[in-house]
C-alpha cells in the first residue's frame, strides 16, 4: 500500500528597527495546521545583516514546528497502541 501526500509550508518574515527579526510558519497537512516561531536579534555592535536575521529566526521557527510535529506524532501514536500484555484493565476503570 503506498501513499503519496503535499503539505505546505508557509513562511512569513517580519523585521523591525531594532533589528529584531521574526518569524511565522505554518505547517498545513490539509487536516491539521501547527505554527512554529522563531525570532534573531542583532546585536547593536554587529553589522546588521537581514539575510542573517531571516536564516536564524526562520531555523528557530523550523526548530518550534518539528517538535510540534514529533509531538503530535506521539501522541498519535499513543492513541494507537494497544494495552501491553500484562497489563488488565478492571471494568470501570481506566487504565
Amino acid at each position: 500500500m503506498s501513499h503519496t501526500g503535499q503539505w505546505k509550508v508557509r513562511l512569513d518574515l517580519f523585521e523591525d528597527d531594532d533589528g529584531t527579526t521574526k518569524a511565522h510558519m505554518v505547517l498545513d497537512t490539509g487536516t491539521t495546521a501547527l505554527t512554529g516561531h522563531g525570532t534573531a536579534h542583532c546585536h547593536p555592535a554587529d553589522t546588521n545583516v537581514p539575510e542573517i536575521g531571516d536564516e536564524l529566526a526562520a531555523g528557530r521557527a523550523l526548530v518550534d514546528l518539528a517538535h510540534q510535529l514529533l509531538e503530535t506524532a506521539e501522541r498519535d501514536i499513543q492513541g494507537m497502541t494497544a494495552p501491553r500484555p500484562g497489563t488488565r484493565q478492571t471494568a470501570g476503570q481506566p487504565l
